[in-house]
């Protein structure tokens, strides 16, 4: 017989708030989160695949939680914020953190944090299910905290104990609901519960009837449900009592097929999950099909609008959503260093729209000789311009043949202008006919002595099997644009090593003059073997044209870079990146000291706030980090390091990959 500890359980109900009052739902849940952070319990719990209904949403998982804090202790991160040199900077955050939110709440709720902190030993789960909800504004999915304390069961039961106390010397409503024999307390709550320090850091959508001025009309009641209890070492947190019950039956040896056995869960969890502490799953093509058929059936309730409609279906099938059935993320982390993987599972059978653009073609992707060492932040996609061209073409006719009518329109303005000049020019015959599978980009380190917020000189090169026609046909395309500002004038030329380089003005977004591109930047573009070269810096187009004359070092070339690239495919998956981190967390670490010491302390109301409630809520936390008190770079400059990702297309769907190899001096 399965050992059964009774569980109690808390169910808040909340009292007048509008029907989008989604707000305070989910704050009533991290409220209940929180309260119930002062929980704990023992014995084998499934796995979440095992744990979780087959009718999952979403599902965040970190399988031993204790095991994710040692990993992330040891993390280069981690030693970074624990470095000596950081105590100045660390310490004002850390004081400023406890004073302004962590003492304050726990004033607010009655706890001290510090004595729950060994409370998430094992399994800790976050999922949202479908549990009856059909996608309606007054239905809410079932939403799920699982926390498995294992030893620490007994701490668990005292303190819902206490919480159940404290809430009743609060004069709150406290019930009991029996799930499988197993008994869950319910409270009920309204808007004005929701902590004071809450309300201060997270945007408030709703008030409460008994908490509104006098002056305010009075909004409608809404019901919300908080769902507490302990099921042997477990704590089971939910926002209604039916999405607990699937939960309830297979810790107590019951229940219906688990998410373990949905067929597109099984081939993320064999090939990403099941060495990973830390991973998330979202049942994508559920959601879709219940958010469409909401849609479809609140439109047939409704008065036709005149006029063209857009309908919700045809939107997600012509982007090629309708296509997507899960993505899956994973983290893994060894001696070597930290690799993050995402997995769009949209079948090659049934990929179209976006995903059909974006998905590579699995061909060398690695930096080329000439890209050099010096090269801060490199990207290579093997990306066909006409398939792709042509792709564009088919899902803006499937969105809206207006917008197919648009695109044409702009095409046929531009060919004509350039057949001004060249009778013979047409635009998706001279640029996009001459369009390449390669595109490749760079950036280089801003000169030491530029001013604070110098953007990186960069470049971008195309691909083309006839890149003096594309070049030429790029030149006529820009200057046939200029039609849209006349005051920007025609493109011009100069010789440079035996090749053209032109300098257009960097065109306005077409239709909208208004918008005009900053003052005094111009592209500029040249055609060298075979790729064109473009950059608003020359200087950039000049280094890439005498490359193959450089002896400097390559990128390629780099320590550790091959090693690491094998961690995610290699570099012949069709998408490969490099991001030089030691120095690109140089530039982003002394611009934030640069800054902190000439911005201006001004407290001035923020115009936007009322629109935008998140910039307050970063206006007081912004004290919290005063990076006046970091230390200098070089003295932390060893946790810092190269970072490589990847891109590939499978029959079954798309990989994105991100490995962060450990720093060489944090290496055991």
């Amino acid at each position: 017989m399965t050992k059964r500890v009774h569980s109690k359980v808390f169910k808040v109900q909340g009292s007048a708030f509008p029907k989008q009052g989604s707000g305070f739902r989910v704050q009533a849940f991290l409220l209940a989160a929180l309260l119930a952070m002062a929980i704990p319990c023992a014995a084998a719990v499934p796995p979440p695949e095992k744990l979780l209904p087959s009718d999952t949403l979403l599902m965040i998982t970190a399988p031993d939680f204790a095991k994710l804090s040692e990993i992330f202790k040891k993390s280069p991160q981690s030693q970074f914020w624990n470095d000596p040199a950081m105590k100045a900077y660390k310490d004002n955050f850390t004081t400023k953190w406890e004073e302004d939110f962590v003492k304050p709440l726990e004033r607010d709720l009655g706890i001290k944090f510090e004595d729950y902190t060994g409370l998430l030993q094992g399994q800790v789960t976050v999922a949202v299910t479908e549990s009856g909800w059909q996608g309606k504004e007054d239905q809410a999915p079932g939403m799920l905290l699982l926390v498995d304390a294992k030893d620490k069961g007994a701490q668990l039961k005292k303190n819902l104990s206490e919480l159940r106390k404290k809430c009743a010397d609060a004069g709150k409503t406290v019930r009991t609901e029996k799930v499988r024999d197993v008994e869950f307390l319910v409270i009920s709550l309204s808007t004005n519960d929701v902590p004071p320090t809450l309300r201060k850091f997270f945007p408030q959508h709703a008030r409460s009837r008994d908490g509104a001025e006098a002056s305010e009309p009075a909004k409608s009641a809404q019901k919300q449900e908080v769902v507490l209890g302990q099921v042997d070492s477990v704590l089971v947190l939910a926002n209604t009592v039916k999405a607990v019950e699937p939960i309830v039956a297979r810790l107590t040896g019951g229940g219906a097929p688990p998410l373990g056995e949905v067929p597109s869960y099984q081939a993320n969890h064999l090939s990403m999950f099941r060495d990973s502490p830390l991973y998330a799953w979202i049942n994508v093509k559920s959601f879709l099909d219940i958010t469409l058929r909401a849609a479809a059936a609140e439109k047939s309730e409704s008065s036709s609008t005149p006029g063209p409609e857009m309908k919700p279906e045809k939107i997600v099938g012509a982007l090629g959503l309708s296509a997507l059935k899960s993505i899956a993320l994973s983290y893994q982390d060894s001696n070597e260093g930290a690799l993050f993987q995402v997995f769009l599972s949209v079948p090659e059978s049934g990929r179209q729209g976006i995903f059909k653009i974006l998905a590579p073609e699995p061909k060398e992707s690695g930096p080329p000789p000439f890209v050099p060492a010096t090269a801060i932040n490199f990207q290579r996609w093997r990306w066909d311009g006409q398939k792709a061209f042509a792709t564009l073409e088919r899902t803006l006719n499937d969105l809206s043949p207006e917008a197919v009518s648009g695109l044409k329109w702009l095409l046929d303005t531009a060919t004509k202008a350039g057949q001004e000049k060249d009778p013979g020019f047409d635009v998706k015959k001279n640029l996009i006919g001459n369009l390449g599978d390669d595109i490749i980009s760079y950036e280089k380190a801003p000169p030491t002595d530029a001013a604070a917020g110098t953007s990186a000189p960069s470049v971008s090169l195309i691909g083309s099997p006839h890149a003096d026609q594309l070049c030429a046909a790029l030149k006529a395309t820009l200057g046939a644009l200029a039609i849209f500002n006349p005051q920007a004038g025609s493109p011009k030329e100069r010789e440079f090593l035996g090749h053209k380089i032109y300098s257009s003005p960097m065109p306005p977004l077409p239709m909208m003059p208004m918008m005009a591109a900053p003052a005094a930047k111009s592209l500029h573009y040249a055609a060298g073997g075979s790729y064109v070269a473009l950059s608003t810096d020359p200087a950039m187009v000049e280094e890439y044209l005498r490359s193959s004359d450089s002896q400097a070092k390559a990128l390629r070339e780099t320590s550790g870079l091959l090693e690491a690239s094998q961690k995610i495919g290699g570099m012949a998956t069709g998408l490969f990146g490099y991001i030089n981190g030691a120095e690109t967390g140089r530039i982003s670490y002394e611009g934030r000291k640069k800054s902190s010491s000439s911005s201006s302390k001004s407290d001035s109301v923020n115009p936007m706030s009322a629109a935008l409630p998140w910039l307050d809520v970063m206006k007081t936390i912004k004290p919290w980090f005063d990076d006046s008190l970091l230390p200098s770079y070089d003295k932390v400059s060893k946790y810092m390091y190269f970072r490589v990702y990847s891109g590939s297309a499978t029959v079954d769907g798309l990989s994105f990959k991100l490995f962060v190899p450990t720093p060489p001096a944090l290496r055991k």
